[in-house]
This record gives structure tokens, sequence and C-alpha cells, in this order.
């Protein structure tokens, strides 16, 4: 599984969206506003609610798209203001604070705020320029032509061809995600591997096309190495930056906007990346798939969210998202690690060292794990890692319920001791008795210890010598 962050490697729809009330240079007040909200009164700023349906659609879809590209691009932020989009349409599109919105067009836009236009092939969002058409001309949509097509029957895809090409594309059901700032907070680094790097190398090879004195990274695969270092340097160096190597916030940015210019990411081309050159990036797993290190490393975040007050409880679900990766980065604060909000190798082994010394403090009786997916290891004789350290406590509070198991000391070693209590357990509930935790005896485990643990005995007897208190 790859990880991806928004700003090149991937486009979310954000929660809020910061709009300046005035050209870009001319002073005026910044309003912050959830990004539905923004895409309604646009539209109601822009178009009439008595359009055909298909004309309103065609045209909302292609003022999600601008937003979108703005955020996408960071094309304001880039450039040192503190905000995503203007409300003159002379740079963006119109939008009048605390105006009311149409009811049909307001339905509309909750059906299609997280969707928008690309071309084929390509990541971004497409700057869809448009232009009402018959005061102004301009060589994307005409507003009134989009009209005069709906009411010849065009769909909204095809209005859309009409004026932008039949290379296009409409991406549906962008997941959300809370505001972001694409710089990663730390500086990037010889040495440093994460998905930050993979996105600033990219960014250099792309534009080095244009400034040939940048030389080339040859291997992009999100470490930090030294033809990285010496691109970053050959950047700085161009662009008048103190030349350290170090992609710190200004050098973030300055590539950012170099980038965007180079690429025309806000032009009616929109030559941005094209989706298949971005390789993926899956740090070195440290066993089974990101999916269940994830769901592991949620609930360790939760254990050490009741002894450190910083760290934020998260829910277990598996998914790297926004709110597991800020206690990941509250984590790393806490144990003066790098914060990246990845969780790499050093990351991995602190947490597990934290939690292993919280619970090994405690009995199985006071401990509560969740239902936990096999990690698409088996586990068995020699194994060791959090992996193991987990089933040996799920085994240890089963036999400290059902009479006739022995515990298993968890230690994460799969040593002989823990062999034993598998097998015991295997033949216990009449699997097959191997001595090792397949996928199918993680199941049972996490099942009988579930059901056990929080008193629904029930499902006990579904197993050979599944009763509570023996065989």
């Amino acid at each position: 599984m790859s990880i991806q962050i928004p700003g090149l490697t991937q486009v979310v729809i954000p929660d809020a969206i910061t709009v300046h009330l005035g050209a870009p240079d001319e002073p005026a007040e910044n309003v912050t506003v959830s990004f539905l909200d923004y895409i309604k009164n646009v539209a109601s700023s822009e178009l009439y609610p008595t359009w055909p349906e298909s004309a309103l659609r065609a045209n909302i879809y292609t003022i999600t798209s601008i937003a979108l590209n703005r955020i996408f691009t960071e094309w304001y932020r880039s450039r040192g203001y503190n905000f995503d989009i203007t409300n003159t349409t002379q740079y963006d599109q119109a939008f009048v604070n605390n105006r009311g919105v149409f009811d049909t067009i307001s339905a509309i836009t909750g059906e299609l705020f997280d969707s928008y236009i690309t071309r084929e092939g390509q990541l971004e969002p497409l700057f869809a320029q448009f232009c009402d058409g018959r005061i102004t001309q301009c060589p994307g949509m005409s507003q009134w032509g989009s009209v005069d097509l709906a009411n010849q029957g065009y769909t909204p895809y095809e209005i859309l061809q009409y004026y932008y090409g039949d290379d296009i594309s409409l991406q549906t059901n962008t997941p959300l995600a809370e505001t972001y700032e694409t710089y990663p907070g730390t500086p990037l680094k010889l040495g440093d591997n994460n998905p930050y790097v993979l996105v600033t190398q990219l960014a250099l090879n792309t534009i080095s096309t244009n400034y040939p004195a940048i030389p080339k990274i040859p291997s992009i695969t999100g470490t930090f190495d030294d033809t990285t270092q010496a691109a970053v340097e050959e950047f700085q160096r161009i662009f008048n930056l103190p030349v350290t190597g170090i992609v710190d916030k200004s050098t973030w940015y300055s590539i950012r906007r170099i980038y965007a210019a180079v690429t025309d990411l806000a032009e009616l081309t929109s030559q941005g990346i094209v989706i298949s050159e971005i390789p993926e990036f899956t740090p070195e797993p440290i066993e089974g798939e990101v999916s269940s290190r994830v769901q592991t490393v949620q609930y360790f975040l939760n254990v050490l969210s009741a002894y450190y007050n910083t760290i934020p409880s998260v829910d277990i679900n598996g998914i790297l998202n926004t709110q597991t990766r800020e206690a990941i980065m509250e984590f790393q604060k806490v144990m003066g690690l790098p914060v990246t909000g990845i969780v790499d190798e050093q990351t991995w082994n602190s947490m597990y060292n934290s939690v292993a010394g919280i619970l090994d403090t405690l009995p199985p009786s006071a401990i509560a794990l969740p239902s936990l997916i096999w990690p698409g290891v088996v586990y068995s004789l020699g194994s060791e890692g959090p992996g193991v350290y987990i089933i040996q406590q799920y085994l240890s509070y089963i036999a400290s319920v059902l009479e006739g198991l022995p515990p298993a000391e968890p230690d994460g070693v799969y040593g002989p001791e823990t062999e034993e209590a598998v097998r015991n357990f295997q033949e216990y509930f009449g699997i097959d008795v191997t001595g090792k935790v397949d996928q199918y005896t993680w199941n049972r485990i996490v099942m009988i210890y579930r059901s056990l643990r929080f008193g629904d005995i029930r499902n006990i007897g579904q197993f050979p010598g599944g009763e509570v208190g023996g065989q």
C-alpha cells in the first residue's frame, strides 16, 4: 500500500478554504469558510438557478475544479500569501461574503462538491477557466453557451468536453481531509525517507527540464540521498536561497512555486505530473501489510494516550488518516524523534517498547485489546516483534479464564513456551495442532479473547471443547 500526501501525490477535499476578499496584492479581509459553503456561494454568485440542470452541473464541476486547483498547487500560499483563493474574477471566481444561496444550486452542489475535472492521465484538478460568454470571452467555457448546449440536450460531461476537449475525466468521491499545509513541519535533509522527500524529488526533476543546471535525480524512491541534496543545492543557488542542501520551509514553498510555474498547473493546459509517473512510497514493512500495522499503531497510541496528555486517542480503523498522523506526530514529539507523522522503524520500535513497558506492569484482566486483523504473517518458533507480543497478551488473558490452558508470558519472542500455549489453544478448540499462528488461528484467538474479555461467551460453544471452565 503506497502512502500519499496532499499537494503533489493526492487530491483531497479540504474541510475549509480561506478567501481573500480582493485582488491578491490589495489590502482586504480574509475569510475562512467550509469548502462546501464556498462552492455553494460561488455557484450562487456565478449562475442562475433557472438554468437547465445540465448547465448548472457542468458549471459546478468547473467551479470546484478551479478551487481545488488553487488549493492543490498552493498557488497563492507558495507565493507567500496567507489565503487559498481570491474573490476577484480577474484572477479566480466570484464569492460574496455572507450572501444567501439558491436552493436548487445548493442541492446540486451538495451532490457534486467532491467531484472535479482532470485531463486523462493527469493528477491535478483542471484549472477550468470560464467566463459569461456575453460580456467577456475566454479560452474556456462560456457560461451562457453551456445553457444553449444544455437546451440542445447535451449532458454535463458533453458540455465540458465541448469546451475543454475529449481528453478530460470526471473524478468523483474525492476523500475529505482537514485543512492542511503541505510543508512537513520539519526540514528535509540527507538520510530522510518519507513521502515528502518523494514529492520534492518529483518536483525537482520536473523543474530541471526548464533549469538544466539542476541535476536529475536518477532514483526517485523517497530517500534523501546525495543526488537529491545536489539538486536541492543547485535549486537554492539558482533562486537565491541559502545553499544548505536542506529543504526548509522557504525552500519547500519555492520548489512548489517554481514547479507550478513550469508546469502551467493553473492554466487551461494543466500539464502537471502524470499519474503513472508517481512511484509508490512504501516504508520498509516491519511485518504484515501497512493497514494491519496501522491498526496496531492506533491501538498503541490509545494505550499511550492514557499516560501522556498530549497524545490523543484515535479510532482503531486501520486507516492512516489525519487524526492518526497527528497522534503519531505527538508521540514523536514526546519521544524526541523526528516529527514526520510517518511510522518508520525507529518510531515503530520506540512505540512498541513504550507500550510493552506499560502493559507489562498490568495484569491481563486490566488490559483491553481490540479486535486486530491478521497482519499477514504466519507466526512460529523464532518469530519476534509486536505481533508476537499481541498474541501473547491475547493468550495470557484466555488462560486466566479457561482452566487447563497455560499462559504465554508477553515478551515479544515466540519461544517454546509460546509455541506450547498455541498448541494447547489449538487442541482445546479443535484446531489443527501446528504450534503456528496462521490467519485461522489468529482469528480464533481474537474471537475467543473478545468473547471472554467482554462478557459474551455464547460464541465459545461453537468450538469443540469450548466450555468455560474446561473441556
